[in-house]
């Protein structure tokens, strides 16, 4: 895979990670802390994901092995709330990130 893409995926989904947090602390009749630090934790591992790939880190393929799982954990809690598009949105975003996570790391 274009290490571009990668780069540009996990850029989409902190991005997504992060207003999907935004928008969980607006929801002030549900309780969404779990989402909200998931969201967090996310946002920071694909971000920084993204940055050992960008300088060509000898570490990068243990922080996509993480990032994947992280997303694993953000999308699992995000599809309990489904039925709010922000949360739907990030539940993608993170699912494909970490299909391509895993994909990537095998290639290193």
């Amino acid at each position: 895979m274009e290490k571009q893409k990668m780069i540009d995926v996990l850029h989409f989904c902190a991005a997504q990670c992060t207003h999907c947090y935004d928008a969980c602390h607006l929801e002030k009749e549900m309780d969404m802390a779990r989402c909200m630090m998931n969201d967090q934790d996310c946002a920071d591992i694909c971000r920084l994901a993204s940055q050992l790939m960008e300088r060509n880190s000898e570490n990068t393929a243990i922080f996509l092995k993480l990032c994947a799982e992280m997303c694993e954990i953000c999308a699992a809690e995000c599809e309990k709330y489904s039925q709010m598009e922000h949360c739907k949105k990030c539940a993608e975003a993170c699912g494909k990130c970490a299909e391509m996570c895993h994909e990537q790391q095998m290639a290193h």
